[in-house]
């Protein structure tokens, strides 16, 4: 969106014309039951790609039969106004809102930590045993690949950015949005909705990687995640004890592999 700022520079001040990345609170309701508020940027189908992902993610559906709808809970009086969704799930399929409810919290406000945590995601997620290779080449070139994918970022330089790649380096998709969690739900959320599988892609985010971000990419089973910034403690052990292949400061020719080094080749 426009806005007017005073640019300030050592030789004073001038009025300009900026663009802002927009965030807006986005609801996602299983039927009618609310489950988390997220803070996203929104836009058409990345709101219904980004609820997908976050259900898939989340461990509340695990195939895409799960799901059978997903829509807009639009006020009359404002139809304009689009920061609800509501997932309809299979008939049947029984999901613990209250749980997923707490769970989603605690995952927002990063109350996920620890040893507990980890042992709780390896619970409830096999180790990886994605045999997919990939050569230095292709994971160097990634990054530049993906921020050509940033035509929000190029205008605002507010949008983090997810990508996912073929192992031969191919872009299948990429999205932004104002925050790394939402930006990875949305091109899983993608995949998923279009009944492609994710084993043998990498993911590649634009900042750090939390734990949380490889909690998200073990879930969906994608073996290989890499970013251009750098990964948290707990997020390398995650990586470790799941057999996944974690890199970071992923710039140029040069990254660090904290886990999974056997993959790049």
């Amino acid at each position: 969106m426009r806005s007017s700022a005073l640019r300030v520079s050592a030789l004073g001040g001038l009025e300009k014309d900026d663009r802002l990345a927009v965030e807006e609170p986005l609801e996602i309701r299983i039927g009618d039951d609310p489950v988390s508020v997220t803070m996203r940027t929104p836009g058409g189908a990345d709101d219904y790609e980004l609820v997908a992902g976050f259900l898939l993610t989340e461990g509340l559906i695990s195939k895409r039969a799960d799901l059978k709808d997903l829509g807009y809970c639009l006020d009359p009086k404002h139809p304009e106004l689009r920061n609800i969704v509501r997932a309809t799930l299979a008939p049947g399929l029984e999901v613990p809102v209250e749980r997923a409810r707490r769970r989603a919290f605690q995952s927002s406000s990063c109350g996920l930590c620890g040893k507990g945590s980890l042992d709780a995601v390896l619970t409830t997620s096999p180790p990886l045993e994605d045999g997919v290779r990939i050569s230095r080449a292709v994971l160097s070139s990634l990054p530049e690949r993906l921020r050509a994918a940033q035509p929000t970022f190029a205008a605002t330089g507010g949008l983090h950015a997810a990508g996912l790649f073929s192992s031969a380096g191919e872009l299948l998709c990429a999205r932004e949005d104002i925050g790394r969690h939402n930006a990875v739900d949305k091109v899983i959320g993608r995949r998923f909705l279009d009944g492609k599988p994710l084993s043998g892609t990498i993911l590649l985010v634009s900042g750090r990687t939390s734990f949380e971000i490889v909690q998200k990419a073990l879930v969906a089973r994608i073996p290989v995640l890499a970013a251009v910034s750098a990964a948290s403690s707990l997020a390398a052990s995650l990586a470790r004890e799941s057999g996944m292949t974690l890199v970071g400061f992923l710039r140029g020719a040069e990254g660090n592999v904290y886990a999974g080094a056997e993959r790049v080749v």
